[in-house]
């Protein structure tokens, strides 16, 4: 079932070796007709493009601890890929196999030896242990029990808590339901924003918040008590301030910021930082303009970790922001061969991945160098001690030579 890391050459897209004779060949050429034609794209900040999926994917995560991409499609696979060979020309994957269905979504566990998915046919949860094999590789089991089936309408969302905790499901109707890790219901949330179109668990582990119909993103608190078992769901805060339904919304790595999009045709950013117990309301800290967000058939959105970077998708093209001064940085245009389906940032900053047909795409996030830049110029002219100083000017040249490198330097 599970399998180690491969890098077949023909599953990366490398053509095979002409010279193994004319058999081959025209093998290769009966198989490349019955195939559907890959989407081609390049640019030049595309750093890689991950493919060995045969079906669309539809879902992706990073695990916490940076060293996995973990995609799932309908080909009945998941595929677990190395971060450390994104930059290589080959691209390792492990597989694990879906019996009899395909996932539809996929979460890694806190500790990143398990995974949880969304199985499309039997709406429902499916957990798989990651095991390691003595030749080092990974064996894939699923448990033996799936989680039970609870939802009415199409599930749309899933998360794990990063203490462990809890996971969140979330349907298309207005239920989002909080879970043990041992399936049982802890609790069930309605929204009341007529559907549900995102829902997402804050990286802090804390909160849960989702969006929908109405124009805000309410944000609730997963209640804990002191040996663990859980208490309540409180409401915590909401994000009000867009004239229209919000599409979709995401945290900071540190949950201290979010960001939204809105049918309106714009995208927020907001300090979410704030003392909710004694009913302080969330800070706006920047509006920017978004028109494709008001007639897309999908709308995607990611916060790269120090929120310095929006990463908006529309259609199958990704628009990045600079959240400071709100202004549009890069555009890349048809990224996939259809509408794009995921977007994230890995969890160092330095690339965005989206999904939206048989490939994953990564793309080098210059508008997250060109911040880093503009931050450490700002702090230089405060430094008081030679070793701030130091330190300063040693991410300041790094990340001037990587946009040199990316032929993205600002003159």
């Amino acid at each position: 079932m599970g399998l180690s890391f491969s890098s077949g050459r023909k599953a990366n897209g490398f053509p095979p070796d002409k010279s193994s004779g004319s058999k081959k060949q025209k093998q290769y050429q009966r198989i490349r007709k019955e195939k559907p034609q890959q989407h081609n794209f390049t640019h030049r900040l595309l750093a890689a493009a991950l493919k060995s999926h045969s079906g669309n994917i539809s879902c992706m995560d990073f695990s916490s601890n940076g060293k996995y991409l973990a995609t799932c499609a309908d080909d009945r696979t998941i595929r677990i890929w190395s971060t450390k060979d994104f930059l290589q020309r080959e691209h390792r994957s492990m597989r694990a196999n879906v019996e009899l269905d395909h996932a539809t979504l996929v979460r890694f566990s806190p500790d990143c030896r398990a995974f949880i998915v969304w199985l499309a046919n039997g709406d429902t949860l499916r957990v798989f242990k990651m095991t390691k094999r003595e030749d080092g590789g990974y064996t894939f089991t699923a448990t033996p029990e799936d989680f039970p089936k609870k939802h009415k309408a199409p599930v749309i969302d899933v998360g794990i808590a990063n203490t462990g905790k809890f996971i969140m499901t979330a349907s298309s109707d207005t239920t989002v339901l909080i879970w043990s890790l041992k399936g049982q219901v802890l609790s069930t949330i309605n929204t009341n924003q007529m559907n549900n179109t995102h829902a997402a668990v804050s990286p802090c582990g804390r909160f849960v918040a989702s969006c929908g119909f109405t124009p805000d993103v309410k944000v609730w608190e997963v209640c804990f008590g002191k040996k663990g078992e859980f208490q309540e769901v409180v409401r915590a805060f909401e994000l009000k301030g867009h004239s229209a339904a919000v599409r979709s919304f995401a945290f900071s790595n540190d949950s201290r910021r979010m960001a939204s999009v809105s049918k309106d045709g714009t995208w927020k950013l907001w300090d979410t930082d704030v003392e909710y117990k004694k009913q302080q309301d969330p800070y706006l800290l920047r509006t920017g303009r978004f028109e494709e967000a008001a007639g897309a058939a999908t709308c995607r959105l990611a916060l790269s970790p120090d929120a310095q970077v929006l990463a908006l998708a529309s259609g199958s093209s990704i628009h990045l922001y600079n959240t400071r001064r709100g202004e549009k940085e890069e555009c890349f245009e048809r990224v996939h061969g259809e509408c794009i389906t995921d977007l994230s940032f890995d969890i160092t900053g330095r690339f965005l991945a989206s999904c939206g047909d048989r490939a994953v795409r990564l793309f080098h996030n210059t508008p997250g160098h060109r911040a880093i830049v503009e931050e450490m110029q700002g702090h230089l002219k405060r430094a008081s001690t030679d070793s701030t100083r130091q330190r300063l000017q040693q991410k300041l040249t790094q990340a001037q030579e990587t946009l040199k490198s990316l032929g993205a330097l600002k003159k």
